[in-house]
């Protein structure tokens, strides 16, 4: 079989991941204990929440209100959660526009939450002008579908939606609960480290031969 569809993480595959620097601004902002609630890969309490969809942002930002001891602005919060912002490199969205201009069909599928969208999902992601959706075929984001990776559900859906076969699907993810979620269902998987240079890896391992 040969890889027609190709899905992609955001945090860690596509942008690099600051960690640091979101519990830094969560800790400005008045979380304290950051370090124990913020994860790389899947948030739990109320960060999960907000990242599955079950809460909205405004309740967000009360529930958080409340852990700080005070009132958190909606700004404030958007500041925060885009710490996790490191660097957005060239060569990944080059990679990603050369691999559509060669027949893959690309696809996002995100941990995120509407404040990480506010940044991604406007003009500014890119520097030139263009938002995340101009290089991806389809989106999809665990606060919009209400599932968070691994839920092997979510893969589902996606491919389900897609109409695509996990045979024939590549997923690219720094997690590797989430790569071996995938891989469970079939779906040829890929783990590199967080900020690691994958343009080149994918070709010389799934896309310049049949599988």
């Amino acid at each position: 079989m040969e890889i027609e569809n190709i899905i992609f993480d955001l945090g860690g595959v596509v942008i690099t991941l600051d960690k640091d620097k979101a519990i830094k601004r969560f800790k400005e902002i008045g979380l304290d204990d950051a370090e124990e609630r913020l994860d790389a890969y899947t948030q739990q309490g109320i960060f999960g929440e907000v990242e599955k969809g079950l809460i909205t942002p405004e309740e967000f930002r009360q529930k958080l209100s409340e852990l700080a001891h005070h009132e958190v602005s909606y700004e404030e919060c958007e500041y925060a959660w885009q710490g996790y912002v490191g660097e957005l490199p060239q060569r990944n969205l080059k990679a990603l526009e050369d691999l559509r201009k060669e027949g893959y069909r690309l696809i996002l599928l995100s941990n995120t939450n509407s404040f990480m969208m506010e940044w991604a999902g406007s003009d500014r992601f890119d520097g030139k002008g263009h938002s995340i959706y101009h290089y991806f075929d389809g989106i999809y984001l665990s606060y919009q579908m209400h599932m968070l990776k691994p839920d092997p559900h979510f893969f589902r859906q996606v491919l389900l939606q897609e109409d695509i076969l996990a045979e024939n699907t590549l997923f690219l993810d720094d997690g590797p609960r989430n790569v071996a979620a995938a891989s469970q269902l079939g779906i040829f998987t890929y783990c590199p480290e967080n900020g690691a240079d994958w343009t080149k890896e994918i070709y010389e391992k799934y896309l310049r031969k049949s599988i």
